[in-house]
Order: C-alpha cells, then structure tokens, then sequence
C-alpha cells in the first residue's frame, strides 16, 4: 500500500494520457497523495478539470504563474514528493530530460528535483525504436531515472510493437517496488529468464523446454525486497512479473545486447536457458524438402553471457549469480562451470526428465560458492525464489 507516500505525476502529451486519469484513481485508492502536473501537449489530451478532480488536488501548468510561485514555489514543489512519476513520457520530454533542457515547469521540475524519478515511456514504435530516443534512454538509465515499460502490441496509430505505455496497474505495483523500504531499496539487479529462440527458418528454431518460472519467481522476490529489478526474458511460457522494466527478446545475441544496455547493476542472475549455438545459415524463407535430401546446416557458438559479465574488469556486479541446469554429475559440472565462468554463485538443479523441475512448479537446487555445496530442499520455485533473494540481499549489504 502507499499510505502516506506523496506522488508529483506529470503527464505529458500523448494519446495515453487517457491511462493518467486511471492511474491518479488507482493510486489514491491505495492510500497516496499525487499532485498533478500537466503539460500543455497533455491538454490536448485530458482535461485540467478531470486530473485535478479525480487527484484531489491543485493542478499546476505553468512555470511562470504568479499565484503558483508566490504559493509554493516551482523549487519546492519539485522536492516536497517521495517520488516525481511520468506517464506518459513522450520522446520530447525523455529528449529534454536526456539533455538537462528546462525551456517548461514539467523539465523545471525535473532539472530542479532530489527526488527519485520514475518514466513510463508512450510513443510510436519507430519513435521508441529510433537511434536518438535509444540514446536518451540510455543516457536517463545512467543518471539512475527508473523506467517502465514500454509494453508491446497494437497502438492507435495503427501499427503494432512496442511503444504501448504500460497499464495502471503496472505502473502502482512499479511504485509499490520502489517506495517499498525493504533490504534492497535503492539496488539495482538484472535478471534474466526464459529461453531463447534461435531461427533456422521463419517458421522454425532451436529452443529448450525452459518455462521462465524460476526467473519470474526471482525477479518478483526481488522487486518484493525493494530492488529495481530489469527483467530480461528470451519467449517464456509464464508472463513476466509485475513492478519490474521488462526487457523482451528473442536471441542469444538479442539477449546480450540487452544485458549490456542495462548495465551497471549492483547483482545479476542469469537464469535463462540461452541456446549454445545458432543456425549461422538461417533461411529467409521456409526450408522445403528436397530430393537432393537434408538441409546442410551451419553452426556457430552463441556469446557467453554469464562469462562476460562475471569476467568484466571495469564495472563488474558486486554478485554474479549463475544458474545450471544439470542431467548428470550436477554438483561436479555445476562446480566446473563456476570455475570457468568467474561469476560468485551457481544455482545447480538435476532437469533429467524424471525429476519434473523442467517445466514444473518445483524446484530442487544446490548453491556453489567459494564456500561450497549448499543443498536446499525440494520446494515450489517461488520459495526458492524467496530464499534466494533473501541470501542476495545479504551479500549486498
């Protein structure tokens, strides 16, 4: 619940403004105070009246208002919050935040604020997708700004991808994670979940029966603790938790990307079940059989994740967690993989067919450290998710 947590939301302009007006009820029903700010491009969108009577609150517009600065004060009301949200942040606003523009109150206030900062991004696809806006993002995330979503799927322009500003519901349960004042308040940790896809064809691709469970269970167990969580997951067969900035892809080489765009982090658990190899000889159209007989295909190793990050000499994670999926001599393979990794930790399970983890609601797991074999009990993989982002948390004090 947010009881007693104040809330400055500016709105900035875009047809998911509309989402703002949801997001100021479902805010105030859990307890909080959210004093508006609106954009003149927000305006265009949603009315003054409707935000200042669903908040409750005076509504502010402008940066140069004599009643409002002699009142509080653009200064002040920049400060007097627990935390500065905004939804939807259009590429415009990112733009200015990005290069420190303060030309409006919205970018006053953020120019002039010691509070934490949350984005909701909401644009067009190929506007998210542009080289300037990726720059920008990258840039907000270095300055420590948390960002949720985008989410994917259709847009009122028409086209589909992501873009979509993430639903109000999202949103709350991103701000419970944040204002939450558990151990991991103020840590920043990657996780990384699911399989990934590697193309023969359009239609077909190599994968394992990786589900994501244990990943989202971590990542949920995390964000629960308080942790600004950046969940990256490869196709998984669970969605992604709440309160966490999903990051989707489909590749290894995708997934390392994505790895490398969210770092530093204070830990990282790599989770995924990330394809050894990809088809370098991938087809754009749909392989047909042949009488000349089987396709000939070409193999190339995919990157190590793991080993590059617990290998980094400048920046590394204060904890590298590892994870190995095992169907024979799991703690001796596990503990050769620690080795050769480099990373601190390796979560070790047996996934042989027989035992049911691969897929299934349970886990049986063995942490390897430096201090050895740590068998846990058989249990539901969110308890192991639990009992291991309480075992982080301690590492990171």
């Amino acid at each position: 619940m947010l009881a007693g947590k104040h809330i400055l939301l500016i709105i900035g302009g875009g047809i998911a403004a509309f989402k703002s007006l949801d997001l100021i009820r479902r805010l105030r029903e859990r307890g909080a105070t959210v004093t508006p700010v609106l954009t003149r491009a927000g305006e265009e969108f949603v009315t003054p009246l409707s935000v200042s009577a669903l908040a409750g609150q005076k509504l502010y517009r402008d940066l140069f208002d004599l009643g409002d600065e002699a009142e509080m004060g653009h200064i002040q009301l920049s400060r007097i919050a627990d935390l500065v949200v905004i939804a939807p942040a259009t590429a415009d606003l990112m733009a200015k935040m990005a290069g420190g523009l303060a030309n409006d109150l919205a970018s006053t206030l953020l120019l002039a604020t010691d509070t934490p900062v949350m984005i909701v991004p909401a644009m067009n696809v190929r506007m998210w997708e542009h080289a300037a806006t990726q720059r920008n993002l990258a840039t907000l995330r270095g300055d420590g700004i948390i960002v949720v979503g985008p989410n994917e799927g259709d847009m009122a322009c028409g086209e589909f991808g992501p873009g979509r500003m993430s639903e109000p519901l999202e949103i709350v349960a991103a701000i419970e994670t944040q204002l939450n004042d558990g151990p991991l308040s103020g840590r920043r940790i990657l996780v990384t979940s699911g399989p990934t896809h590697e193309p023969i064809d359009p239609v077909r691709y190599i994968a394992n029966r990786s589900s994501g469970a244990q990943g989202t269970a971590i990542a949920s167990a995390l964000a629960a603790l308080g942790a600004d969580v950046v969940f990256i997951t490869g196709p998984a067969d669970v969605p992604p938790p709440s309160g966490v900035h999903v990051v989707r892809v489909q590749t290894a080489l995708q997934m390392q990307e994505a790895v490398n765009a969210a770092l530093p982090v204070d830990a990282g658990v790599f989770t995924a079940a990330v394809a050894d190899w990809r088809v370098t000889t991938a087809s754009d159209r749909k392989l047909k059989k042949s009488k000349d007989g089987l396709p000939l295909l070409e193999f190339a190793e995919n990157p190590d994740i793991l080993k590059s990050v617990s290998q980094m000499t400048e920046g590394r994670p204060k904890l590298v967690v590892g994870f190995a999926a095992e169907t024979n001599d799991v703690i001796e393979n596990a503990t050769a993989k620690r080795l050769r990794k480099g990373c601190d930790w390796i979560v070790a399970n047996d996934v042989s067919p027989a035992t049911g983890i691969m897929g299934g609601s349970e886990n049986a797991v063995t942490l390897i450290s430096d201090e050895g074999a740590e068998d846990w009990p058989r249990m539901a993989k969110d308890q192991v998710a639990k009992q291991l982002a309480a075992r982080i948390s301690d590492a990171l004090k």
